[in-house]
């Protein structure tokens, strides 16, 4: 009777840990334009917490679950023709794109910036822009794939973080 009873409770007792496992979450990049600030969460805890700009208008920078599609250390600037690399390429350094409004990862991205002055402001025309030693520390973190969640919301950090973190199993 009690191997019946060990055997039963074995094939009904799950092989997973169903508490959340911190160290098995996906990494996720949140921005949250109401205090322009983007964070990077990975292993379950906030790693980073930046100044960014947003869109000069609400619309300008979609808000949504999205995944990041592409990446790319000295991106080419298409709508002025200026190459990566050139002081006057506005998107600096690293382009880091996401599939936002059905797009393939080219037209909204998180960059850096030839003007350091403008990031804290609304003043886009879409993108998210860091500093240049944040982007680049962010660029080789953040693994294709990743989600990035764009809000507006008085809720934390830790709270969004929580909320769409993503089990790997």
């Amino acid at each position: 009777m009690f191997r019946l009873l060990l055997f039963i409770s074995f094939l009904v007792t799950p092989f997973w840990s169903t508490e959340w496992d911190a160290k098995q979450v996906e990494p996720l990049v949140i921005v949250n334009k109401r205090i322009n600030q983007l964070a990077y969460v990975e292993n379950g805890s906030i790693q980073m917490v930046e100044q960014v700009a947003t869109g000069k208008t609400q619309e300008l920078t979609p808000e949504g679950l999205f995944t990041i599609t592409v990446k790319a250390k000295n991106p080419y600037y298409r709508r002025e023709n200026i190459p990566g690399g050139d002081p006057r390429n506005p998107l600096g350094t690293r382009w880091i794109g996401f599939d936002a409004k059905h797009t393939n990862g080219r037209i909204y991205g998180v960059h850096g910036t030839n003007d350091p002055s403008s990031i804290g402001k609304y003043i886009s025309n879409g993108c998210i822009r860091m500093h240049k030693d944040s982007v680049e520390k962010l660029y080789d973190k953040v693994p294709i794939g990743t989600k990035i969640l764009i809000t507006n919301t008085n809720e934390s950090f830790q709270q969004l973080a929580k909320k769409y973190a993503s089990n790997k199993r």
